[in-house]
């Protein structure tokens, strides 16, 4: 028994994943519909023996596979083909012509004026062809577009196939510029180094033609219309043919693939738990491979788990109220809050896997996953920064513009026309948009249940007018000073490696805050000669410089800052020692020093983030000491503490890379430059 509760005991997270994993599981498949198999039975070009027949409520009418074919021909014959435009040549070219052409002029008896001309003729020859690019001969026979796609650095676009040049194009606005026979030696000589030197700089990009021609076709829409509830769909004996057929085709396929009934129930119910549990496993195996601290931390998990109960929940109780409102509920919130409180990734991802699952759900399901997976898409890359309300609001338009255009392209395609759209779906649409910026304070309620921190409450607490912070500016000034330079010197670092710059920089705000029980024994702080040091042992001194971190922590609670603050002020030392003191312990007790008294307690930094303050801490407070501070002396100083950092180990539980040690070495290098700069001595 004593066994067994102690192998509860140490796996209990993951046996607390597994409880949370079956439960949502089981309130996800509870939450979905029930009903009835198509109980009628027809056959092409017979007669339907049954009473009149109106649509049961709204369903799409499927397309045939020769339909389905049609459109993937047409997509494939209209899909846009890229070229590559390659400026490096562009570049190799002008000079090569215009250092052969100077050489050339050189050596001419032309007079000035005539040398002028030719090489404005030449300059507008290499502009005119490479304005849109010179094709090679390879490439131009692949040309079956009048319109092609040009990619031009980060720059695309459309332009007309007859604007590119090719050789027996080049060779005639050659002719025509410089002229024909008769032609002067110099003029010869010109056309021949024109002729020689020009070189293609577009080429036929397959990888990129093949990619959007798969994504297009991958876009094809299976539906060609909509049959409305209540609409009546055959009379008794029509014959079953035509558009009637695809119409109860259709219908059948919506009944069976959507709809549940008693003889098949259990088989039903066990087919949606296989799905849904394969869905909610995706999930955790992507948060295990690829947010391991996520993984490891239940209450962010549940957190997830739970938003998406929440969206399922929704969507459930507005599908059984009326389903036509079903694009009232705000789904896009569910990536805004994931991203607010994790990242793009996770919330993009999550995002999808959830629309998934509502696609048993909801009537028209391509239609709304299709819908819903774009506005997700635009909500992850329009907004940037949640903490700025302006953001939101722009972003919120964008994404009901989404909804609005996808929807009309939906409606057009389903009824092959404009005038059956439903224009009350666009009340709809602006409705979503507004329930969407409810976002913030939802934002607020989630820190408050479940004690995470988004970018909001980060904002908030670097406010250097918050009340803690001005606190410190007046009990320790040279400390506020200090941690305002560490916290532009971290968030610079930190946006060079991608890391969360805004809680990086937020964490070195407070990291000192407990300097201020005793800010005098802080050399930051002594505004005299005065050491208070000086009448204390080592042992002593390194106890009090040893505290603040203990200090900090107190107060960080006492404040009611978030773990995730509280985490710099205990790693931002690690378990260095309190060199200096501990130095002058060795001069007087030799060698035979116990190290503990000057050893801070830990632990190592854990994140990126922490070990980033931790450098730019040592390095910020190191260079105050400095009495020449130049180039070299800064270069140095950055190498040595991080190397000192590195070997010592404080590194070894933070995710960072030598790659990414060597960015944050060359910013603060760059930084401390720029603030210690010689500047000229002023006349008096």
């Amino acid at each position: 028994m004593k066994k067994l509760i102690n192998k509860f005991l140490v796996n209990h997270s993951l046996i607390y994943k597994l409880f949370l994993y079956i439960l949502t599981v089981f309130l996800i498949v509870y939450l979905f519909p029930k009903g009835g198999q198509f109980k009628y039975e027809f056959q092409k070009g017979k007669p339907w023996q049954y009473e009149n027949y109106y649509a049961p409520f709204n369903f799409s009418i499927q397309k045939s596979k020769a339909e389905i074919e049609k459109d993937k021909q047409q997509i494939i014959a209209t899909s846009k083909q890229f070229y590559d435009y390659n400026e490096q040549t562009v570049v190799e070219v002008k000079n090569n012509i215009t250092q052969k052409v100077a050489e050339a002029l050189l050596n001419s008896n032309l007079f000035e004026s005539q040398k002028k001309n030719l090489i404005k003729k030449v300059d507008e020859i290499i502009n005119t062809i490479y304005e849109y690019g010179y094709i090679n001969e390879a490439d131009r026979l692949q040309l079956n577009r009048p319109v092609i796609t040009l990619k031009k650095g980060n720059k695309i676009q459309d332009i007309e196939t007859n604007k590119l040049y090719y050789l027996s194009k080049i060779n005639d606005l050659i002719n025509a510029k410089i002229g024909v026979d008769p032609l002067t030696q110099t003029e010869s000589t010109i056309q021949t180094i024109l002729f020689d030197e020009l070189k293609p700089n577009v080429s036929f990009n397959n990888e990129l033609t093949n990619k959007n021609l798969e994504e297009n076709l991958s876009k094809v829409s299976y539906t060609k219309g909509l049959v409305s509830v209540n609409q009546r769909i055959i009379l008794k004996g029509d014959i079953v043919e035509g558009e009637k057929l695809a119409i109860l085709n259709s219908l059948k396929h919506e009944f069976e693939s959507q709809v549940w009934s008693k003889s098949n129930y259990n088989w039903i119910v066990f087919g949606y738990t296989i799905l849904v549990a394969l869905a909610f496993l995706m999930l955790l195996l992507f948060i295990r491979k690829y947010r391991l601290e996520i993984f490891e931390n239940n209450t962010k998990v549940t957190f997830i788990f739970f938003n998406v109960i929440l969206i399922v929940l929704l969507i459930t109780l507005v599908v059984k109220y009326d389903a036509k409102y079903v694009y009232i509920v705000p789904i896009v919130t569910l990536p805004l809050v994931l991203k607010a409180f994790f990242d793009a990734r996770l919330g993009l991802f999550t995002h999808v896997l959830t629309v998934l699952l509502l696609g048993f759900i909801v009537p028209n399901s391509f239609e709304f996953i299709f819908l819903q997976i774009i506005a997700g898409i635009v909500t992850i890359l329009t907004i940037s920064e949640l903490y700025k309300r302006a953001n939101l609001f722009i972003s919120v338009l964008q994404i009901t513009l989404v909804y609005y255009i996808a929807y009309l392209a939906f409606s057009i395609i389903q009824e092959g026309n404009a005038k059956s759209i439903i224009w009350e779906k666009f009340v709809y649409f602006a409705l979503n948009g507004g329930a969407t910026l409810f976002v913030l304070p939802l934002i607020y309620i989630f820190e408050k249940l479940f004690g995470l921190v988004s970018d909001e409450s980060l904002k908030e607490l670097s406010n250097t007018n918050n009340k803690l912070l001005r606190e410190l500016a007046e009990k320790a000034p040279g400390t506020f000073q200090h941690s305002l330079q560490v916290a532009n010197l971290a968030e610079a670092s930190a946006n060079e490696v991608h890391a969360n710059s805004m809680l990086v920089r937020t964490g070195a705000l407070y990291h000192d805050i407990g300097k201020m029980e005793n800010p005098m024994y802080f050399t930051e702080n002594q505004s005299t000669n005065v050491n208070p040091h000086n009448e204390l042992t080592p042992k002593d001194s390194a106890k009090i410089i040893i505290n603040h971190v203990i200090k900090g922590v107190e107060l960080a609670k006492k404040n009611h800052l978030p773990d995730r603050i509280i985490d710099f002020i205990r790693t931002h030392h690690g378990t260095t020692l309190v060199y200096y003191f501990y130095k002058m312990e060795e001069k007087i007790g030799g060698d035979d020093v116990d190290t503990s008294y000057f050893q801070y307690p830990g632990p190592i930094p854990f994140s990126k983030e922490t070990a980033i303050l931790m450098i730019c801490d040592s390095v910020e407070a190191a260079s105050r000491s400095l009495k020449e501070p130049t180039a070299q002396v800064l270069d140095d100083l950055v190498e040595k503490i991080v190397t000192k950092q590195l070997e010592s180990g404080q590194f070894m539980n933070a995710d960072i890379t030598f790659k990414e040690l060597q960015i944050i070495k060359k910013v603060l290098k760059k930084k401390l430059k720029n603030i210690y700069h010689l500047r000229i001595e002023y006349p008096e």
